[in-house]
């Protein structure tokens, strides 16, 4: 496996970008340079990520997300 991100990834397995593979090996996310911990899905290319609002969820049992503008940096977090 290559130590490449993808341009865009969710954590959301029903998700067309989702990828258990790449997940497990433990992906962290830096947005305007403040390291994220509740980031649901990235696009790099776009420059956006959407993070999860508390512990509300929508009736679909998601989590209620907002979709925030700039710059992203995702990279393998060391173990």
């Amino acid at each position: 496996m290559s130590d490449t991100l993808p341009d865009r990834l969710s954590t959301n397995p029903s998700s067309p970008y989702y990828d258990e593979a790449i997940l497990s090996r433990n992906v962290g996310i830096r947005f305007k340079g403040v390291e994220k911990t509740n980031v649901e899905e990235y696009c790099v290319s776009e420059g956006w990520v959407r993070v999860s609002v508390g512990t509300a969820n929508d009736r679909h049992g998601n989590p209620l997300t907002i979709k925030l503008n700039g710059p992203v940096e995702p990279y393998f977090r060391e173990s």
